[in-house]
């Protein structure tokens, strides 16, 4: 990090409310208002997905976009460009004697957001270190306007993101995302600044058992239930990922065959395959080769390597061509080997395993989950395997993936998701610079829509690693997911959507159960928690008959659990008043079920699960209820 610049933002004020939490805010005291028609003004290196971005911000805050060539004098305009273009919004920098040196700091995605009045009404400059970075400025604008399109204060954000890449690889064993919730993660991700969407879902027969095979063009109902994808999706999946500026990298999995000297014709058919998604829309490619035995035979090492740094080659050769059209080409690739996780051998032989792939082209981006499978980021294993390999690594993070327990949810800040983790260390803490990593995406858990509070958390971290505050931001991402009206409700919810409890309920059962020993009982605290909680429950399940339709996939997601949370404590609070009902069958309510998938290959098994909320305190209060002839 810069060090001038790093001191200036440690000074700066706060303007805006804005998710990443920006790299530095100046305030200014002139407030500025938007008039009802806003002009457009985007120079030649400013792509069409940039400027429908923009006209899309404008119109759903109310405001009418106009394209033009040049600003008016009587409207407000946004004015975006590309740094060191000299075009119209560069000049506008250069006049208002804006510091450009936010494009020396050697990170990613730097741009320049400024707010400011012409007589009295608002003009805003975006100037990117290209359009994307230009792109990702619209973000934070779209979250100012929704403070409203009068008397904003005039302000000026220097910006940029600590990570590369930042998203999802959607690689956990279950039942893999509908295109409805894809595509609505896609949009999610546009609004905090995401560009990394990895498939490999591991339960896709079309990324493994049938990785040579095209995806079919018609599916039946059973395999839609079971997560199968028809081609036009994928192709509706890819249109949505450009639109949003989202890497949608479609990931093979070749297993074995990727290492198996007799297989001579693996890399035609992986190009094959490749072919038919690009025809898709597909314009990034992956290739795992995980979960199918680590080689410790440094001949098969070597041809690993050798297919990789081919294939690399091979893409180039077919899309990457001089003069291809920047929409036409393909990214480098995206690979994760058999030993992903250090730690599963001595270092000696890890050391020799990744030093096989140090030969194959930088540009290539080779993924670990540190030493172990749920490690959480860090320094030390980054700069260990690094230093292996001769370049920055990628991190496949399996966080808040819950294919390992499929009855809970991890809905909460991140520490305490670590806490709740079975695999997870719960004593793991985030690094405050973390260095080394281009790539950070996390491994979700099998409800997309749930997980968008952890991906909200990890968005705001990759960003802007010291800015990361841990429970603002997850008080930030319950809102941004289920809207501000809904956001108090949730964070009730929260803590008993754990399969461990909310701290908060043990607390009062105890001291319950303490007053019934002491003589003088008392459940009239214990009581107004579960009528809270119910009343939340309620609220949230409103979002089944929303407009929206996040808000009805999020429902969908969280029925188990908010309908079995709903029915305990209702229950409970039916004995508290005294009406002795009857026990409530938790167990085996199709309310309380969800199916998933298990398995990999010829393995994949469909499974019902029943949700598990709140499942250690309050099962065991209610069955003590029953027991009771009078609630005291």
């Amino acid at each position: 990090m810069c060090t001038i610049f790093a001191a200036a933002m440690a000074n700066a004020q706060a303007a805006y409310q804005i998710y990443p939490v920006p790299q530095r805010q100046d305030l200014k005291k002139e407030q500025v208002s938007f008039t009802k028609q806003v002009t457009i003004v985007a120079e030649s290196g400013i792509d069409e997905v940039t400027v429908n971005r923009a006209k899309q911000i404008l119109s759903e805050h109310g405001m009418t976009p106009i394209v033009a060539k040049d600003m008016s004098s009587s409207q407000s305009a946004i004015l975006l460009g590309v740094n060191g273009s000299g075009s119209v919004a560069s000049k506008q920098l250069s006049t208002l004697k804006i510091d450009l040196s936010v494009f020396d700091v050697p990170k990613y995605d730097r741009h320049i957001l400024n707010l400011t009045s012409s007589n009295g009404i608002a003009v805003v400059t975006i100037v990117g270190e290209n359009t994307d970075a230009t792109f990702c400025g619209l973000a934070s604008l779209e979250q100012m306007l929704d403070k409203g399109t009068r008397d904003l204060p005039c302000v000026t954000i220097y910006d940029y993101a600590d990570v590369k890449n930042r998203g999802i690889i959607e690689g956990y064993y279950g039942v893999p995302y509908t295109a409805e919730v894809t595509k609505d993660l896609f949009r999610f991700m546009a609004r905090y600044k995401m560009n990394t969407y990895m498939y490999g879902a591991k339960s896709d027969p079309y990324h493994s058992r049938y990785w040579g095979d095209p995806y079919p063009t018609t599916i039946s109902e059973e395999q839609l239930r079971i997560g199968y994808l028809t081609q036009g999706m994928m192709r509706d999946i890819t249109r949505v990922a450009h639109e949003t500026k989202v890497n949608f990298i479609w990931a093979i999995h070749p297993g074995k065959a990727f290492a198996n000297p007799d297989d001579h014709d693996v890399l035609d058919r992986i190009m094959n395959k490749f072919e038919s998604m690009y025809s898709l829309g597909v314009r990034q490619f992956g290739v795992f080769v995980d979960d199918v035995g680590v080689p410790d035979d440094p001949a098969i090492m070597k041809l690993c390597a050798d297919n990789l740094t081919a294939l690399q080659q091979r893409i180039d050769a077919r899309w990457n061509k001089e003069g291809a059209l920047a929409a036409d080409t393909v990214k480098p690739l995206h690979y994760v080997p058999q030993l992903y996780a250090h730690g599963w051998v001595s270092l000696d032989r890890a050391q020799e395993f990744y030093e096989s792939l140090s030969s194959t082209p930088k540009k290539i981006n080779i993924y670990i989950t540190g030493r172990d499978v749920w490690s959480v980021p860090n320094n030390d294993d980054l700069a260990r395997v690094s230093g292996w390999l001769g370049r920055d690594l990628s991190w496949w993070w399996n966080y808040p993936c819950n294919d390992q327990d499929h009855t809970k949810l991890f809905v909460m800040d991140t520490y305490t998701n670590f806490r709740d983790e079975t695999h997870i260390n719960s004593l793991a803490h985030i690094e405050r610079y973390l260095t080394g990593a281009q790539t950070l995406i996390i491994n979700p858990m099998q409800q997309g829509e749930l997980s968008k509070i952890a991906l909200f958390d990890v968005a705001d971290y990759c960003w802007n690693n010291d800015g990361f505050e841990n429970y603002s931001s997850w008080e930030a991402a319950t809102a941004a997911v289920v809207g501000e009206n809904r956001a108090q409700a949730f964070k009730k919810i929260a803590p008993y959507l754990r399969y461990y409890d909310n701290d908060a309920l043990s607390y009062k059962i105890d001291r319950y159960h303490e007053s019934i020993k002491r003589g003088n009982p008392s459940h009239q605290s214990l009581l107004n928690e579960m009528r809270e909680v119910n009343q939340a429950c309620q609220i949230i399940k409103e979002m089944k008959h929303s407009q929206e339709e996040s808000d009805r996939l999020f429902y969908n997601d969280i029925r188990p659990w908010l309908l079995k949370l709903e029915a305990m404590t209702a229950e409970a609070i039916a004995h508290f008043e005294g009406k002795h009902p009857a026990a409530g069958n938790y167990d085996n309510n199709p309310d309380y079920q969800f199916e998933t998938l298990g398995g990999m290959g010829e393995h994949i098994s469909l499974t019902v699960r029943t949700a598990e909320p709140s499942n250690v305190c309050l099962p065991a209060l209610l069955k003590w209820l029953q027991e009771q002839e009078t609630i005291k």
